[in-house]
């Protein structure tokens, strides 16, 4: 069973986000840039796949700059075989990367796409379910345990009301929750042995996909800073200025 994993180049989430002084997004010069986590999940996901035996290749895919195939390496030297880079420097948005993954999987042909349910920069959580859509496959989200079986996977996802289990039919899409396994750190012969491993680099147009952004961001601002709190010395004085102050009962 062949194993497609699209991987995100994203701020790291340790770097506090900046936004621009036009507000025309948020700044990433000089930013350290890392893996998303959730797609860093995915790819141990299939690395563990592969390891039980039940995935025979791990095939990584980023989309975006040229910068993306350090992200890609990363993939590599965790377990990944080789690497697709879809390079262009438009903005990604869900459905123009949705496309390009289809096309990708129309070529590449794998029974199983793994990736993380959403990305920490837009928090757009829509690439898989638009992926399952557009490929017309069983999808299983937000999974916390992934079980292959024969010509099926079953998925355990976390709902409102607590666990949901779901057996899909291969092919299918799988996107990974946080809960799912921890991702391993690469290790240095391995980080060594990436720089080895072939990436293929194609374009859009290679893949007949028109990656145009169909949103326009207006603006972007910073939220609200919350007032500091306070400290009240009584019940009565609590009830006062939750009525005169705060006006919530």
């Amino acid at each position: 069973m062949k194993v497609l994993v699209p991987v995100k180049r994203v701020i790291d989430y340790n770097v506090k986000i900046r936004v621009k002084a036009d507000g025309t997004g948020v700044e990433t010069t000089n930013v350290k840039m890392s893996m998303n986590p959730f797609d860093e999940i995915a790819v141990e996901e299939a690395v563990r796949l592969k390891e039980k035996g039940t995935a025979s290749e791990v095939v990584a895919v980023s989309i975006g700059p040229a910068q993306a195939q350090e992200t890609l390496r990363t993939a590599l030297a965790m377990g990944a075989d080789r690497a697709i880079h879809v390079q262009t420097d438009v903005e990604t948005q869900p459905l123009g990367v949705a496309k390009a993954l289809k096309a990708l999987v129309d070529k590449e042909q794998p029974q199983l796409v793994v990736l993380g349910k959403q990305a920490i920069d837009d928090d757009a959580n829509q690439t898989g379910q638009m992926l399952a859509a557009l490929l017309g496959w069983a999808q299983g989200t937000f999974a916390s345990k992934v079980e292959p079986g024969s010509g099926t996977v079953s998925v355990t996802r976390e709902v409102d009301g607590g666990l949901e289990t779901v057996e899909l039919r291969l092919p299918a899409v799988v996107t990974t929750d946080l809960r799912l396994n921890e991702p391993r750190y690469a290790s240095l012969p391995n980080i060594m042995k990436a720089k080895k491993k072939p990436i293929e680099a194609v374009s859009p147009a290679d893949l007949g996909v028109d990656m145009t952004p169909r949103l326009t961001t207006l603006k972007v601002v910073e939220p609200a800073r919350r007032k500091a709190g306070i400290k009240v010395g009584s019940v009565d004085e609590l009830v006062d200025k939750l009525k005169n102050d705060a006006r919530v009962i």
